[in-house]
């Protein structure tokens, strides 16, 4: 039976020169090109049970930082854009991780950016190093796709800024500590979870094309919060609304891994960002289309230092931010952190294995609220053996 705790994050390709990145039943998973799908030397498997971020996640505490119940370790907050035009508009919340990309490698603060973009096949998403500004803004936009961000062959650079999802900051920070070596920048954003690879394809079967004939295709950004669009060779081009695609469509294919999820928001980077949603009457995020803006968060020293020298440079744009707004525009993220225990309590019933997490508030929010937690892990199990029944089936 299988435990489902891989995030796909590819560090562990940095482990053991056999390992690669594959694609399996929509998701990127680790294979050996041997047949002993195992670990050469002892030092390899301590190594990946102390990093990999579906083995344990721990809760980072910087020097110098507060932490924040449902944000984190902060050392400053803002609300953040992108005062170039260009990398507003195509990023997908107001293009400030690719205009701090673009601006770290032409300042020389980094030698390379190590994120993610487009691949030959508009519909896969691939790990890109970014040397320019030029690259840093094609390659802007949020992909909702998987992708091993944390397999490139420079993601551990000491020179590099990798711009992760927050398992992949998480594996970079603890390679880091562990081993010494790793990547001089780790930013990170807000994540809801990895979609299938199939989501999207079908998508753009349902607009009627075909997803191997395309010329294009974004999740977001060209606005915010920007509409899925598939453009075809023939020239036609097709789109969704944000809450119709990610909504309806990506979200509810997410792997299980990330139902599972202690971070969501990136702890274990130097800065992080994320959307920040205007909220209805009801607390529901509204997704209207207007210039984004993100909320930015520094963690480290590091983070804040290079911050405040974007700001200095007038590279982006910063307003005040609480944290209570910023978790009242992230409802899911809250949620999920709450609940943790119990999926993670319904998880271990049904598989036997679960991501060990500590230092997240899980265990204090349910002895307060135990019914719900029970809940939880009662409808886990549920979902997770109906999940079972239906690989067997197929």
């Amino acid at each position: 039976m299988k435990t489902e705790r891989c995030t796909g994050c590819g560090l562990c390709t940095h482990l053991d020169g056999r390992i690669t990145m594959t694609m399996r039943d929509g998701f990127q998973r680790p294979s050996f090109s041997d047949a002993s799908h195992g670990f050469s030397t002892r030092r390899q498997r301590v190594l990946f049970r102390r990093i990999c971020p579906g083995v344990r996640v721990l809760a980072q505490k910087p020097a110098n930082a507060r932490r924040e119940p449902n944000l984190g370790p902060v050392q400053a907050m803002w609300t953040a854009w992108s005062a170039d035009p260009e990398f507003r508009h195509r990023g997908a919340s107001g293009g400030v991780l690719s205009t701090l990309a673009g601006w770290a490698v032409e300042r020389g603060l980094v030698e390379e950016a190590i994120g993610a973009t487009t691949g030959t096949d508009p519909r896969l998403t691939v790990p890109i190093s970014i040397t320019s500004r030029e690259e840093a803004l094609r390659s802007a936009g949020s992909r909702y796709a998987p992708c091993s961000t944390a397999a490139h062959a420079h993601a551990l650079n000491p020179n590099a800024m990798t711009i992760g999802k927050p398992c992949e900051a998480y594996g970079l920070r603890r390679h880091s500590e562990l081993t010494g070596t790793g990547p001089r920048l780790i930013l990170s954003f807000f994540c809801a979870g990895t979609p299938s690879q199939h989501a999207t394809d079908d998508i753009v079967r349902g607009f009627g094309l075909d997803p191997r004939a395309l010329s294009d295709l974004w999740y977001r950004g060209r606005g915010w919060p920007g509409r899925f669009t598939a453009k075809a060779d023939s020239g036609r081009e097709e789109s969704l609304s944000y809450s119709e695609s990610w909504g309806a469509r990506l979200g509810p294919t997410v792997q299980w891994r990330c139902r599972t999820c202690p971070d969501g928001v990136g702890e274990a980077s130097d800065i992080t960002a994320g959307d920040i949603w205007e909220s209805d009457e009801k607390g529901h995020p509204k997704f209207v289309e207007r210039p984004g803006q993100s909320v930015l968060i520094a963690r480290t020293t590091l983070g804040l230092s290079v911050i405040e020298q974007a700001i200095a440079e007038g590279v982006i744009v910063v307003g005040p931010v609480t944290a209570e707004a910023v978790a009242a525009a992230q409802p899911y993220q809250v949620s999920r952190r709450q609940r943790l225990a119990g999926r993670l309590a319904g998880t271990w019933v049904v598989n036997r294995r679960a991501t060990w997490t500590w230092g997240f508030g899980s265990m204090k929010w349910a002895l307060l609220h135990p019914r719900t937690v029970l809940s939880e892990a009662r409808g886990t199990r549920v979902r997770l053996k109906v999940r079972h029944a239906r690989q067997i089936r197929s």
